[in-house]
């Protein structure tokens, strides 16, 4: 499996990354389903303790970074796939979610291109691969 894995903006469901949990699918699905850009998720299994799974993706505006959230964090309580935390919710630059297993960033584009938070935690991949 690649380090960095991203995956295509598509109309409809993202597939679940190949041995994916259902967590992950969902969060995959929702962010699909609410057109957050530029998806990526990184497989962080066995590399660190802190999630199996951190996924980044963009809004276009802090008011669709904020809704993503929102939706994000009820579609996850609704299934009953743990507790979350949400953070940075009230600005909405950058929002993270932690939802156990799945960590997700969500950003408005400059703030992401900023950070660049794919380019620290790919573990030297040279370019994102397509799912």
């Amino acid at each position: 499996m690649m380090p960095l894995e991203s995956l295509p903006a598509t109309a409809g469901i993202a597939a679940p990354l190949a041995g994916a949990s259902p967590l992950h699918g969902l969060v995959l699905s929702s962010l699909d389903d609410d057109q957050a850009q530029e998806v990526v998720s990184i497989p962080l299994e066995g590399k660190s303790s802190i999630a199996d799974h951190m996924v980044i993706a963009s809004g276009r505006s802090t008011r669709q970074v904020a809704a993503i959230a929102t939706k994000l964090a009820e579609r996850i309580k609704r299934a009953g796939l743990g507790p979350i935390r949400i953070e940075g919710l009230p600005a909405a630059d950058w929002v993270l979610i932690d939802a156990g297993d799945v960590v997700v960033h969500l950003f408005r584009p400059e703030v992401r291109t900023f950070y660049n938070l794919e380019r620290m935690w790919g573990f030297g991949a040279a370019a994102p691969a397509a799912a």
